[in-house]
Parts: C-alpha cells; structure tokens; sequence
C-alpha cells in the first residue's frame, strides 16, 4: 500500500473517543498549574531562605525539577488514540448464518380463489407469506407451489428480496392443471432441504385443505422423524365460500347448488400434529413468526455461510500500546507520585 492510499484510507473505527482528548489535555494543564501553585513559598518564606529549604528533586546534577506533565499528556494522547481505534487496512473474515432452512409451500389449488376472505384465500395466503418472509433474517428460505403436482418457484436461498417479488404472481390461474394434492409437494420440500446443513429444518405449508389426507399424514410423519417440523397455515373459513370454475361461474353439486369450498380445520390440525409442528388460523400468523424467530436466534449456533466473506477494517490501536507502557512506566517513577 503507497502512502497516498494509506492516506485516503486512514480514518478512526470508534472516532468519538477523540472528543476525550481536549478534556484531558487540558485536565494535565489544570494539574501543572496546581502543582506550580502548591510549590510556590515565595509569598510565605523569606526570598534569601528560599533556596536553601527548597528539596531538589532531581537526581541528576542539581538540575532543575523534572515535570511529568509534558510526558503525561502524550500517553493520555496515545491512550485516546489507541481507542479511538486506528485504522487503514481491511480484512476479510468467514460470513456465518443462523442455522435454519426453511421451505413453504404455497397452496394454488382452485380453492384458493374462494373470497370468504377479502379479498380473496389466495391474496391472505401472500400476506401470510410475507410476513414469515420477514422473520426469515439469515435464515435461508425455499418456495414450493403445488396444485396436482408440485413446483419450486425458489430453491434455498438468503435472498428474500427474491422470493418476495415472485409472490404477486402466484394464483391458481397460473397452474398447468388443477388438483389439491400436499403429499408430493412436502416430498418436494423434503428434496429442498436434504442438501441442508442446518440445525432447524422446517416447513411452513400455508393452504386451505387437500385431497390426498391419508398421504400427506404419512409423509408429514416421515419427515418429523427426520427432524424436519412441519407447521400449518390455514386460509379460509369453516362456512366456505362458493368455489369458482375455471369459465368464471360456480361449481354446481349434485343437487345443482354451488358447491362451498370450506376449511378443514380438523384436517390441518391433525397435519400439524403428524409433522411436530404448529396450527395457525391465517389471521393468527404473528404467533407462528414468533416461534421461527425464536428456533432461529439461538445463541451461539451458527454456520458458514459458502461463498460469503465480511470485509473489516483492522483496529490498529494495539500498536500504540508498546509505547505507551512505556510511558507509564516512566510515569511511575517514584519522584512523580
């Protein structure tokens, strides 16, 4: 490093202990003035005595009066530097992260359209989605969509600026075929994480019912079994709400009456339960976020993040520190208590 790039990249990390230093510099110079006052006897003892009483505290030669504060004011400089924290270089370090993976799994079956919730299953589901996208932090977050079949809309990543500007575009609408089938979605997210090294492994499905129960109880248990926790988001209402068709009418049942999609809360409950997780109505999410907040914020467990390394500049402070004890080791010399 040259010195014009030493001089462009000096600065202090913790500059405010500068503001320290006139403070004490001019403490030294109220001391000095005291000690000068407290050795002056010229007004108490006679002018012609005066010389003769004085002790000479010099051992060199009768030489004047050695004075501390001269020497006292540098370390008290190079005490305020050193804190100040000097710095001209940047070192880099290992990047870690919490260690937590997490996939959701977003429900875009038909259903998901139904308004018994405004304005809509599907628009609550993203508002949900959102705000366990905020909790995330460093955690890093997947994203699985699943009708009749399953799709990653994100594999496992930290970026949730990602992962939240895809959300606006999942609807029902966009799915290649209609179906409400969890089980091969949560072997999806079961792929996701397999390749994780962290310690919390979860899935957040968020979904108003599906059609494959025995399935998705049995998969749900597999994976609990494997450390992977499963927690559920239910999006609707138990009165249900008439399900649409894909021409925009209703769907009709057997006696000609709209057919009412309805959430099974029953059902996600027992899915909850067989996957160690927890159950949330849509509108309770803000409890769901504390619990992955919590699992994801243990002291002292982290893990490195591949491929990320922090940039810091290095404290130079240290370096003073051979100077300045021997500075006061100079102070303490018994003539300059």
């Amino acid at each position: 490093m040259n010195f014009h790039t030493l001089l462009q990249n000096f600065h202090f990390i913790r500059p405010l202990w500068l503001l320290a230093l006139p403070v004490l510099l001019a403490i030294v110079v109220w001391l000095a003035r005291q000690r000068a006052r407290g050795e002056d006897w010229s007004g108490v003892i006679d002018a012609e005595l005066l010389p003769a009483l004085q002790l000479d505290t010099d051992s060199s030669a009768g030489g004047k009066s050695a004075r501390p504060w001269p020497w006292l004011a540098l370390a008290w400089t190079l005490t305020v530097l050193a804190l100040a924290g000097p710095s001209w270089q940047q070192d880099s370090a290992q990047a870690y992260r919490a260690p937590a993976d997490w996939v959701l799994v977003l429900d875009l079956s038909p259903s998901m359209d139904a308004a018994d919730l405004s304005p809509n299953r599907v628009t609550r589901a993203r508002y949900a989605l959102d705000d366990i996208l905020s909790a995330a932090r460093d955690a890093r977050v997947g994203m699985v969509a699943f009708s009749d079949e399953p799709y990653t809309v994100t594999p496992l990543t930290q970026d949730v600026a990602t992962v939240r500007a895809l959300m606006p575009s999942l609807a029902p609408e966009m799915m290649p075929s209609a179906g409400d089938h969890l089980a091969p979605a949560l072997v999806q997210a079961q792929q996701l994480l397999g390749a994780s090294g962290a310690h919390d492994k979860r899935i957040v499905v968020v979904t108003d019912g599906f059609d494959d129960p025995a399935a998705a109880l049995r998969t749900a248990a597999k994976l609990k079994a494997q450390g992977i926790a499963i927690s559920v988001v239910g999006v609707g209402t138990p009165g249900g709400a008439p399900l649409r068709s894909a021409s925009g009418g209703f769907v009709q049942g057997a006696n000609g009456q709209a057919q009412l999609a309805k959430l099974n809360v029953d059902q996600l409950q027992q899915l909850a339960s067989s996957g160690g997780g927890q159950y949330v109505d849509v509108a309770n999410t803000a409890s769901l976020v504390s619990g992955l907040q919590s699992t994801s914020e243990r002291p002292g467990e982290a893990i490195a993040a591949q491929g990320v390394e922090v940039a810091h500049w290095r404290d130079a402070g240290a370096y003073l520190l051979p100077a300045l004890l021997l500075l006061v080791a100079l102070l303490t010399r018994r003539r300059w208590l």
